[in-house]
């Protein structure tokens, strides 16, 4: 990603309506998911500036490695944890460790090998572990926010189930989120491309606003693995060895 977008990151995630509405999403997700009995042990793969750690660390024990060393330094002094250096598909750490849950949020699509980073972290799985993945969803969304971020590609619940089975993977549950707040998202995307606004997707709204958009967004953590959504602007799903 773009220097600025890692620090954009680094600013926002604690308070931002989108960070905040996706972790409480994915809270909801492995809540459902993860397997049951003892203490987890969880790897977030590609853990940016650390935003998720202290979540997931409530959930169980935290292995999590960053591509980028900027990042990787905020996500050590936020978490207390020995972050490490990794990079999908070939250079990942922790060698030998076998983990419950592996979170990948929002990393898949900056890899342009999704099928062989999907295949070596089923490697790292324990017998009944999962992989959850959030990608942005639907090319048809395309737009100068995948291009700062440096993305190759948007997913549909097919191309991501396909790259899946590749992987030596299967899904167990996927669905489209960020659902209710998708027609207004869409309508602005179309209004940027037509005046050409450079202003960025995440920048952070007003005080008021915010906090209408995290109680929207964040509602959907109801309905995480109970139904699956038609369309929303990005995609989770739990995989696990086909």
């Amino acid at each position: 990603m773009e220097r600025t977008v890692y620090d954009r990151m680094n600013e926002l995630e604690s308070n931002h309506w989108w960070f905040v509405g996706r972790r409480r999403i994915i809270a909801a997700l492995i809540g459902r998911f993860l397997p049951k009995g003892g203490t987890a042990k969880i790897l977030e793969a590609g853990c940016g500036s650390g935003g998720n750690l202290a979540m997931l660390g409530s959930l169980g024990t935290v292995d999590a490695f960053e591509y980028d060393a900027d990042a990787r330094q905020h996500a050590t002094e936020k978490s207390g944890l020995d972050v490490r250096y990794g990079a999908l598909p070939d250079d990942l750490p922790f060698e030998g460790r076998r983990y419950d849950l592996i979170g990948l949020f929002d990393v898949l699509e900056h890899v342009e090998a999704d099928t062989a980073s999907l295949a070596a972290l089923a490697g790292r799985l324990s017998d009944k572990g999962v992989i959850l993945v959030t990608v942005p969803a639907f090319p048809f969304l395309w737009s100068r926010h995948d291009e700062r971020h440096h993305h190759f590609r948007r997913y549909t619940r097919k191309t991501l189930a396909e790259v899946a089975a590749k992987a030596g993977l299967k899904v167990r549950y996927s669905s489209y989120f960020n659902f209710f707040l998708f027609p207004a998202a869409v309508a602005t995307r179309a209004l940027k491309r037509l005046t050409g606004s450079e202003t960025p997707d995440d920048s952070m709204p007003s005080g008021w606003v915010n906090a209408i958009l995290t109680r929207v967004f964040g509602a959907e953590r109801h309905l995480a693995g109970r139904l699956r959504l038609p369309f929303g602007l990005s995609l989770a799903a739990v995989l696990e060895r086909a």
